[in-house]
């Protein structure tokens, strides 16, 4: 299968390695090195949903710090993550679940903004399509 010719111009690459399974070591060769476990133990270490989550969380958070930039608002925007593990044995799936709040803006404005930044979030336009990924603008995070 031919690759796509969009990576041969890419803005930035990198890679990500796990040769260890599960319950190991997720790395970026020479950057970070995680400890990975399973969620369902009591091990340490992070998880993927975790790690969906963070990614998620901090796209959208840039984003929506670019669009308030673009906008002349001041950067409050907070995004909080829910990730779910669900299904059984071969049927596993994630639920994600973001929750978006802007502050200093009326309700109207806030979703306004939250939604173009699900829209330009390159990680939020890859889980989109999933028909597993939802979300919200909310007021606060009670």
């Amino acid at each position: 299968m031919p690759k796509d010719e969009r990576w041969e111009k890419p803005l930035y690459q990198t890679e990500a390695v796990n040769d260890e399974g599960l319950n190991g070591h997720a790395y970026v060769p020479n950057g970070i090195k995680v400890e990975t476990s399973n969620p369902l133990n009591s091990r340490p270490g992070t998880n993927p949903e975790q790690l969906l989550g963070m990614s998620l969380a901090t796209c959208l958070e840039a984003t929506l710090q670019a669009i308030e930039r673009e906008n002349g608002l001041p950067h409050t925007a907070e995004v909080h993550v829910e990730v779910a593990f669900i299904g059984d044995r071969a049927e596993y799936q994630f639920l994600v679940h973001a929750k978006i709040l802007i502050k200093g803006v009326d309700f109207e404005t806030a979703d306004k903004l939250a939604q173009e930044a699900e829209n330009r979030c390159p990680v939020s336009k890859l889980l989109k399509s999933s028909g597993n990924y939802t979300a919200e603008t909310v007021t606060s995070f009670d």
